[in-house]
């Protein structure tokens, strides 16, 4: 066995142990959620310094301020979405990170925008947004790109404290429903503007 394929090995039970061990008794059990996760890399979206921790249950940094959430998050935020080959999907997070790369097979179409340019308009019509990361607000810009009863999967900041949260656009207005707590990487972008208070 050559050490590539040994190293190869290596990583394939680690994303097996991942399965096992973080999201099946946390209640991940989509057979759809545990193959995508299963063939799909998470070493290939870390930095190389990063790899053998890839399939840690934490968050890890990326650089520039960006963290990769850890493998819950990311599962519990893909069977939340419920993506279909019928959704037109909008993704907020890295175009050729490991979420999209989940996503991208199981959805129509997917377009990906960086967080940074989610308060700007654009094309709308999508049935799908995927947030990757935790937001205290959401911009009308972005809510007005999701067609009417369209979905919404996303963490959320409430008095300081992330929870993934899902919503449907309905009568032009988005309503999102925590879940649960979780450790989901704050987005600042999505940050409230600050009041003043005494």
């Amino acid at each position: 066995m050559t050490v590539t394929e040994e190293r190869q090995d290596t990583m394939l039970a680690a994303r097996r142990a991942m399965i096992d061990s973080q999201l099946r008794p946390s209640g991940v059990n989509e057979s759809w959620v545990l193959d995508a996760m299963l063939s799909t890399p998470r070493e290939d979206y870390v930095p190389e310094t990063m790899r053998a921790a890839a399939y840690i249950d934490r968050a890890i940094p990326l650089g520039n301020g960006r963290m990769l959430a850890a493998p819950l998050v990311q599962g519990r935020l893909l069977a939340e979405s419920r993506p279909s080959l019928d959704d037109k999907a909008l993704l907020v997070g890295d175009g050729s990170g490991y979420l999209a790369a989940l996503l991208r097979p199981l959805v129509g179409s997917l377009e990906v925008i960086d967080p940074s340019g989610a308060g700007a308009s654009g094309e709308g019509g999508y049935t799908l947004l995927v947030i990757d990361g935790a937001i205290e607000v959401l911009p009308d810009a972005l809510a007005d790109r999701l067609s009417e009863n369209g979905r919404v999967a996303t963490g959320q900041v409430l008095r300081g404290v992330t929870r993934l949260a899902v919503g449907r656009k309905v009568a032009g207005k988005i309503a999102l429903l925590p879940l649960s707590e979780m450790g989901i990487p704050v987005l600042p972008e999505f940050a409230a503007p600050k009041r003043w208070s005494f």
